[in-house]
């Protein structure tokens, strides 16, 4: 049950591009980390290339795409293999989809303990909890 935020730039803004970024990104989070598709939710928004700085330049004046992508997901649900393979997916995909890419484009996996993050009104060690009764140690949460 990821949520996942994509900022991006392109220097010439043209066709909506939402759609393909959210979609890459929920399709990176089922291949790469294993997460439920039909859980996932994206917010993607689009930026300004003229508002988008590294080192104190305009990316604009690059004439690159760049992009932040945040995920949160339940602590101890993925490897670092996964993770690792989530990053260089998303890299990869995001190039494809935007153009080239500034180097200084970032992903960030964030594992969020199961006591503190979830959805629907349920933490995800509740819901764990919920679905083993027997009172099993591990409760990490569904994924």
């Amino acid at each position: 049950m990821p949520m996942i935020t994509v900022r991006y730039t392109v220097p010439h803004p043209g066709a909506d591009l939402r759609p393909p970024v959210s979609a890459l990104a929920a399709r990176l989070a089922f291949e790469q980390l294993g997460k439920d598709y039909a859980l996932t939710t994206v917010l993607a928004e689009p930026a300004e290339s003229s508002a988008w700085f590294t080192g104190g330049t305009p990316l604009v004046e690059a004439g690159l795409s760049a992009f932040w992508l945040e995920i949160t997901v339940t602590a101890g649900t993925n490897t670092k293999a996964e993770t690792t393979s989530f990053v260089k997916e998303a890299f990869s995909g995001m190039n494809d989809l935007l153009g080239p890419l500034a180097e200084h484009s970032y992903v960030r996996v964030h594992a969020a303990d199961g006591d503190s993050y979830g959805y629907g009104g349920r933490t995800q060690s509740g819901r764990w909890a919920e679905a083993n009764p027997d009172g099993a140690q591990d409760c990490r949460g569904p994924t």
